[in-house]
This record gives structure tokens, sequence and C-alpha cells, in this order.
């Protein structure tokens, strides 16, 4: 460990790998709240938070969990729930009076066509205005999931009861996965 008059131990959350500072102030700059979105291992979360010096404030919120009690029998963390929770996030926000934000993604690498780009296109669709770059987002029949359907039709009965085995317990049958996003996504219009 390095010792003298001019070392500066880092901030707690830069030691441990949580937060970019740099890329953090960059965004504060902007003055416009940020759209900070976290996947789990079973979720996503996303939320519309506020800088202020006492700390960040959050100005509305969604989760995947929120999602499921909307009617979604889909994983938590599939390309049409993140979808779902982004257009949910939008709707919120556009009650509370928020028009833009920034994207925050955090630590997340920002690959195109991933999970993040897909709640984004959510809050975009829903009406909210997000800067964003071209050819970011997922193709539209990955986020209805047509391509976890299309993967359904291809497996045996035995193999889809393994490898589906979450979707049939909650009732969903995986080759109807698209018209089941369109559903929770006129639930999501209506709310």
């Amino acid at each position: 460990m390095a010792r003298g008059p001019r070392y500066r131990v880092p901030f707690r959350r830069r030691r441990k790998g949580k937060t970019d500072y740099r890329r953090r102030l960059k965004l504060l700059f902007s003055g416009k709240p940020r759209a900070v979105i976290r996947v789990s291992t079973k979720h996503i979360t996303s939320q519309i938070v506020k800088f202020s010096p006492k700390g960040d404030s959050t100005m509305t919120s969604a989760s995947s969990k929120e999602i499921q009690k909307l009617g979604w029998k889909g994983s938590g963390k599939s390309l049409p729930a993140c979808y779902l929770l982004g257009y949910l996030l939008g709707k919120r926000a556009q009650n509370e009076g928020i028009k833009e934000v920034v994207l925050d993604l955090g630590l997340l690498s920002p690959i195109p066509g991933s999970r993040a780009f897909a709640v984004l296109k959510g809050m975009i669709d829903s009406g909210l205005n997000v800067p964003h770059g071209d050819n970011i987002f997922p193709d539209d029949d990955r986020i209805r999931g047509e391509h976890i359907a299309n993967y359904a039709k291809q497996l045996g009965e035995e193999e889809k009861g393994r490898v589906f085995s979450q979707y049939i317990s909650r009732g969903l049958d995986p080759e109807k996965l698209p018209e089941h996003f369109k559903d929770v996504l006129n639930k999501i219009r209506g709310v």
C-alpha cells in the first residue's frame, strides 16, 4: 500500500468498485434527473433519481416484481420484462411531471441490444425524453419475446418442461409469450 504525505485514500465505493465517480460527475453536470438501471440475478430495478448535496433522492421507481403483480408470468429478467419495466417507469415519471432524464447505467457495460437498452426503449416509447444513440435497441421481435417462443417450439415436450419449468409452473405456455406480452402491456397502458 502506498504511503506518504501525498497519498490520498480513494472513496470507499470506488475502492470496492461500486461507483465510477468521473462518469457520475458528468451525469450530474447535465442538471437532469438520472434514470438508474440495476440488474440482479433474478430481477431488474429502475429508478429516477435527482441529485441533492445532502444525498440523492428517488423521485419514482419500478421493479420487475411490480410487473409480476400486474400479471406478468415470464422471467423477471428477460428482455420483454425489461421493456415492460421501462414502460411502467416512464408512465410513472410522466405522472410525476418528469419529461426528460439521462440514462445512468452505473458499472453495466453498454452493449447494444442488452436488457438495459430494452428498459430505455420502454421509457422512450412511454413518452419520456432520453438522449440516446442510434442502433442500440433490441429488435422489436425480441422485445415481444418471439425469440423465446421460437426456441420453445424447437424443443421437445420433455426438454421444454425442464427448460421452461418456471414459466409452466406460473401457468404460462412459453410458446404464447408474445400474446401474454401484449396483454400485460395493455394493462400497463391502462394504469
